[in-house]
C-alpha cells in the first residue's frame, strides 16, 4: 500500500495530510517540534495560567480551503464572528468609532449609505481597489493606487498590512488583488470575519489529529528531518537523528516545512528569503462585553485587538521595528493602546509578549518571485507551505491550499 510521508505538522502539512487521510491514503507524519500547529498553535502560559495562541489570525468566509479544512475535521463551528461582514475600527487619536456593513451580494449597495462606509469617502473612491485585479506580478500597490486619503488610512492600510505582514505600499500589487479578487468583489458574504475559539489549537490542530488517527496515520513528534536521500530523480530515503525511514518507490514525500529548513534540505531550490515579523501581545483581563470579535485600531501601535473570555489578545503586523524592543515597555507601549480603545483602567494587567521574527515571507513583488511551484524536479517530492506559489499571501487559506495542492499531487 502506498504511504505519502508528510514532513511538518503545521497547517500546510496538516491539511496535506488530512486530505489524504479522508481519500484512504496511508499518511505518515513527521514534525520536528514537540507539538503540531508551526506557528498556528496554542499552548499553557504560566506567566498568565491560561492557554494562550501563539498569534492571532482570522479567516474569512470566503476562504473556501479552509472552511473545507474545518469541515473536514469536525471543527467547523470552533470559528466565531458576526452574522454579516462587519468590522468595526476605532481611532484612539480622536475618539470615533465606526463599522463598515457591506451588504452580502457582489453589487456594493452598502457603499451609498454613508453610515456603513468608512468617515469621510465617496462611493467613488472604492473603484480605486479595483485597479489591484489588473495588477502585474512586478508591480508594487503603491505603483497602482495612490495610498492616500481617508479610504486608504482608515481600510485599506490596516487590511493590507494584516494579510500581506508587509508595509502596503511597498508589498506585491498582484497578491493584494488576489484578497481583493476573493473579498471586496465577491461580495460581503464571502468575507465575514471568523476568529478561533477558544484558540487556535482547538480549531485547527486538535481536531485535525484526531482526524489522522481516526484515519490510521501515524504521527511522530520530535523527528527532526536531517537530511534526504535521492536516487537519481526521486527520494529513496529520509534521514532523521535516530533512524532511517525507506522511501519505495510507489511512495510519496510532501516537504511542509519553512522556506529556510527547505532551502537547507534541497540546495538550489527557490525560496524567498526576506521575512516579516509579527508581535502579538496577550493580557490576562476579561474584555468589556460589547467589545467586538475583532476591532481595527487607528492611530497606535496595535493593530488589531481579539477579546476573549479570559484575556485580550492584539496584533502587530510588520513588526520588525518592534521585535528587539525590550518586553515591559513594549507590554506597556501596547496596552495603553488597548486602554484607549475600549475604556480600561491605564494600569497593566498580567501580560505576555510572543515575538515571531519570520513570522511570513516579505510579500513584496521580488520575494513573491522566488515562490516555487508544488511539483518539484524529483519525481516523488512535492513542497508545501505558505510560502510556496499559492497566488495568495502567506495566510491561513494559502497555508491550507497549498497542502490540498499537493495531497492532490501526491
Amino acid at each position: 500500500m502506498k504511504t505519502v510521508h508528510v514532513i511538518g505538522a503545521g497547517l500546510a502539512g496538516l491539511s496535506a495530510a488530512t486530505a489524504l487521510g479522508q481519500r484512504g491514503v496511508r499518511v505518515a507524519l513527521y514534525e520536528a517540534a514537540p507539538q503540531a500547529g508551526g506557528r498556528c498553535r496554542s499552548y499553557f502560559d504560566p506567566t498568565l495560567g491560561q492557554v494562550i495562541d501563539n498569534g492571532n489570525h482570522f479567516v474569512l468566509t470566503g476562504n473556501h480551503a479552509t472552511m473545507n479544512y474545518l469541515r473536514r475535521t469536525g471543527a467547523e463551528d470552533r470559528l466565531i464572528g458576526p452574522d454579516k461582514a462587519r468590522t468595526s475600527f476605532v481611532d484612539i487619536r480622536t475618539g470615533s468609532r465606526w463599522t463598515i456593513a457591506p451588504n452580502d451580494g457582489p453589487l456594493p449597495l452598502w457603499l451609498f449609505d454613508p453610515a456603513r462606509r468608512v468617515p469621510g469617502t465617496r462611493p467613488a473612491d472604492y473603484l480605486e481597489i479595483f485597479k489591484l485585479l489588473f495588477a502585474r506580478s512586478d508591480q508594487r500597490i503603491d505603483d497602482v493606487l495612490s495610498c492616500k486619503g481617508a479610504l486608504w488610512d482608515l481600510l485599506l492600510q490596516p487590511f493590507f498590512l494584516g494579510a500581506l505582514n508587509t508595509q502596503p505600499e511597498g508589498a506585491s500589487a498582484s497578491l493584494a488583488g488576489a484578497l481583493v479578487r476573493e473579498t471586496f468583489a465577491r461580495g460581503g458574504r464571502a468575507y465575514r470575519t471568523r476568529v478561533a475559539h477558544p484558540t487556535l489549537g482547538a480549531a485547527f490542530v486538535e481536531p485535525a489529529l484526531t482526524h489522522l488517527a481516526e484515519h490510521g496515520a501515524t504521527v511522530a513528534f520530535g523527528q527532526r528531518l536531517r537530511r534526504i536521500v535521492f536516487d537519481g530523480v526521486r527520494v529513496c530515503a529520509l534521514e532523521f537523528p535516530e533512524r532511517t525511514v525507506a522511501v519505495p518507490e510507489r511512495d510519496a514525500v510532501i516537504l511542509a516545512v519553512p522556506p529556510w529548513v527547505a532551502q537547507e534540505l534541497l540546495p538550489g531550490i527557490d525560496a524567498p528569503d526576506a521575512f516579516s515579523a509579527i508581535v502579538n501581545a496577550h493580557f490576562k483581563i476579561a474584555p468589556p462585553a460589547d467589545t467586538p470579535s475583532m476591532l481595527g485600531v487607528i492611530g497606535g501601535t496595535v493593530e488589531w485587538i481579539f477579546p476573549f473570555t479570559d484575556r485580550i489578545s492584539t496584533t502587530i503586523s510588520g513588526a520588525n521595528r518592534l521585535v528587539d524592543m525590550e518586553r515591559e515597555a513594549l507590554a506597556a507601549l501596547l496596552w495603553r493602546d488597548v486602554a484607549a480603545a475600549l475604556k480600561l483602567p491605564a494600569e497593566l494587567p498580567p501580560w505576555q509578549i510572543v515575538k515571531e521574527k519570520r513570522a511570513t515571507f516579505a510579500a513584496t513583488p521580488e520575494q513573491a518571485a522566488k515562490r516555487p511551484p508544488a511539483r518539484t524536479r524529483w519525481k516523488n517530492l512535492i513542497l508545501a507551505g505558505d510560502w510556496t506559489a499559492t497566488g495568495l499571501p502567506a495566510t491561513i487559506e494559502g497555508a491550507i491550499r497549498s497542502g490540498e495542492t499537493a495531497s492532490g499531487l501526491a
